[in-house]
């Protein structure tokens, strides 16, 4: 478990800070300074709509301000999110832009298939890729696209729901069960995958809504904030409760066992109906049934249930003859009287 957290956590952290990398990325590379507008509106830091069903056309515009021509081979436009591409259009357009010139290129976009690929707003980027398809300049924009909630975009954002509501299930049902570990900081741990899951479903469900899109700025403290929820909620779990042992024999087993051999308790012997024979009743089932049986044992005692041995008559007796006086016998030697 504690291996899984930390590929977790450190998979989301990658994803997260990988995120926010390219931007930083393209404008340590730029040699040209781009301009792009859609439908005759720069797109330039604000949100442009991309319907799947109406045509577009990008009209892109390159400035080359260095000591050297530039040479682009393709226009890339591409929306990602969380550090996933969702939709990518590559438009192979070979031009030159000399040193200290200026070049327009229009072009109609394409956009049919978005409808399958994306939904609601997504951060935008277009670009201009020399041969070996390093960066040569773009701009960023947010994109509001008109797709539809089972588009790959809103597929992933349901799958991040079901696997998060299937690791909370099962967080509350070891909690209810008394199977988390009874170190807070471990119960804390348990909890960290349920907040990222939830920070995710956040940020995917605010983006599809069309209120926040997923920029590095706004899904890392979202995650990150959702991830130390959970764990404060673990840390704060109750202690867990150990279960009761299970007794192997009966509650009263034992009892009856000492009571009869420190007691000396036995049951009564019952009259048979033939003479000679003699059977005794099983042994009482509890203390409350020994009691009952000495009870009656000592009343039938009382009334007269048992009877004495008859006394036998005079005239079968003898008497012994009384001792008499002992005769000298010759041979004895005595003293002299």
């Amino acid at each position: 478990m504690g291996r899984l957290i930390a590929a977790t956590v450190a998979l989301v952290t990658a994803a997260l800070v990988l995120g926010a990398t390219p931007a930083v990325a393209q404008e340590v590379g730029d040699s040209l300074r781009v301009t792009v507008t859609l439908d005759g509106q720069d797109i330039t830091d604000r949100t442009v709509t991309l319907d799947p069903g109406k045509p577009a056309e990008l009209s892109v515009t390159a400035e080359n301000r260095g000591p050297t021509a530039q040479k682009v081979r393709l226009i890339r436009i591409s929306g990602v999110a969380l550090a996933l591409t969702f939709f990518a259009y590559d438009t192979n357009l070979p031009f030159e832009v000399p040193s200290g010139g200026r070049v327009v290129r229009t072009f109609p976009l394409d956009v049919r298939d978005l409808d399958g690929q994306a939904t609601g707003l997504l951060p935008t980027s277009v670009e201009l890729l020399a041969e070996d398809r390093t960066v040569l300049g773009g701009v960023d924009t947010i994109a509001d696209v008109r797709g539809t909630v089972w588009s790959v975009y809103g597929l992933f954002g349901l799958l991040m729901l079901a696997l998060t509501a299937a690791i909370w299930a099962t967080v509350l049902f070891a909690l209810a069960r008394h199977r988390l570990s009874p170190n807070r900081f471990r119960r804390a741990l348990r909890f960290l995958p349920a907040g990222l899951g939830t920070g995710l479903v956040a940020v995917v469900t605010l983006s599809v809504l069309r209120l926040v899109p997923p920029v590095a700025l706004v899904e890392i403290p979202i995650v990150l904030g959702a991830a130390a929820i959970a764990m404060v909620l673990g840390f704060l779990t109750p202690h867990p409760v150990p279960p009761l042992p299970t007794p192997d024999a009966p509650l009263d087993g034992p009892t009856v066992g000492m009571t009869a051999r420190y007691t000396g308790a036995q049951p009564p012997v019952v009259a048979q109906p033939e003479y000679g024979t003699q059977v005794t009743p099983a042994a009482p089932t509890s203390i409350h049934q020994q009691a009952g049986l000495l009870d009656e044992f000592i009343k039938d005692d009382h009334a007269g249930a048992t009877q004495a041995l008859p006394v036998p008559p005079t005239d079968a007796t003898q008497a012994l003859p009384a001792p008499g006086a002992a005769k000298p016998d010759p041979d004895t030697p005595r003293w002299p009287e």
